[in-house]
C-alpha cells in the first residue's frame, strides 16, 4: 500500500522550521518539499541556509521551502578543469579587458539569473520577491556575484549566498560561450585559497556532475553546514593569485593521473 503525503507545515512569520528530516522523500509529490510560508528577510534566509534549507518557487506560490535528500555539493578540490576548459580559462586571464570582479554587478547578474530558466523548466524560480529578497541580503554582505567581464562588459557570472566558511551555488548566466564556467572556476579557486571545503549545488545536473559535484546524504551536508556557518566570512576579494593556484594543481593532477 502506498504510504500516506503528510501535511505540507505552514509557516507563520516567527515559527521555526521544522526539523529537515520531516521533509517529503521519494515518492511524495515533491521530494525534498519541506514548509511553506515565513517570509525571506535576511534573518530568516540567513537561519534557513545554516540549517539547510533553501527558498524555491514559482509565480503564484507562496515561499516554499526545500532540503533535499540527497544534497548535489561540489567539493573545490575535486572540482574537474577539464582541458578544453583549461584552454579557455588561460586564454581568458591572458587577453586584456578580460577579468573577473567580485560584487560590482549584483544586480545585473540576479536579473540576467531570473532571465535564464533552469534545465527542462518553462519559467524562472528567481520571481521578483526573489530577487529583492537576495539584493537584500547581498547589502548585508550574505549573498555574492562573481562575475566575468569582456572589454567592460558583463557576459557572463554566478551569485551566491555565503555563511561563514560555506558556500551556497544559486544561479547562473552566460551570455558568451563559457562565460559561467569561467565564473565558476573562479569561484572553486577561490573557496580553494579561503579553505570553503564545500559548495551547495542544491539539486543534481548534468552539468555540475560533469564538474566533479556529487550527490551526498542530507545528514552529512546539515552536519557541515553546522560545523562551518559560524566560522568568520572570507573577505569577498579576487586575486590572480588564486587563480594561478588552481591551475597549477589542475596540472599536477594531470600528471599523477
Amino acid at each position: 500500500m502506498r504510504k500516506s503525503t503528510p501535511p505540507l507545515p505552514w509557516l507563520d512569520a516567527d515559527e521555526a522550521f521544522p526539523s529537515v528530516a520531516t521533509a517529503w522523500g521519494e515518492g511524495d509529490p515533491a521530494p525534498g518539499l519541506l514548509a511553506a510560508g515565513r517570509t525571506l528577510d535576511v534573518p530568516t534566509l540567513r537561519q534557513a541556509y545554516g540549517l539547510g534549507i533553501f527558498p524555491w518557487f514559482g509565480a503564484g506560490q507562496p515561499i516554499l521551502w526545500w532540503s533535499p535528500n540527497p544534497r548535489m555539493v561540489l567539493r573545490p578540490q575535486a572540482f574537474r578543469l577539464h582541458r578544453s576548459l583549461r584552454k579557455t580559462l588561460l586564454r581568458f586571464f591572458n587577453t586584456p579587458g578580460h577579468e573577473i570582479r567580485f560584487d560590482t554587478a549584483f544586480m545585473e547578474v540576479i536579473h540576467a539569473c531570473a532571465s535564464t530558466p533552469r534545465d527542462g523548466q518553462p519559467g524562472t524560480w528567481i520571481v521578483p520577491d526573489m530577487v529583492r529578497a537576495y539584493t537584500a541580503l547581498h547589502r548585508a554582505g550574505s549573498a555574492h556575484s562573481v562575475e566575468t567581464w569582456v572589454a567592460g562588459k558583463l557576459v557572463g557570472g554566478l551569485y551566491c549566498v555565503n555563511l561563514g566558511g560555506m558556500v551556497f551555488g544559486e544561479s547562473m548566466f552566460a551570455h558568451q560561450t563559457d562565460a559561467s564556467k569561467i565564473a565558476l572556476a573562479a569561484l572553486v579557486a577561490f573557496c580553494r585559497a579561503k579553505g570553503v571545503t564545500m559548495i551547495d549545488c542544491q539539486q543534481n545536473t548534468r552539468h555540475l556532475a560533469s564538474l566533479g559535484a556529487a550527490e551526498i546524504p542530507r545528514a552529512e551536508f546539515v552536519a557541515h553546514v553546522s560545523r562551518t556557518a559560524a566560522a568568520p566570512s572570507p573577505q569577498w576579494q579576487f586575486e590572480r593569485l588564486y587563480w594561478n593556484q588552481l591551475m597549477k594543481a589542475s596540472t599536477q593532477n594531470d600528471l599523477t593521473t
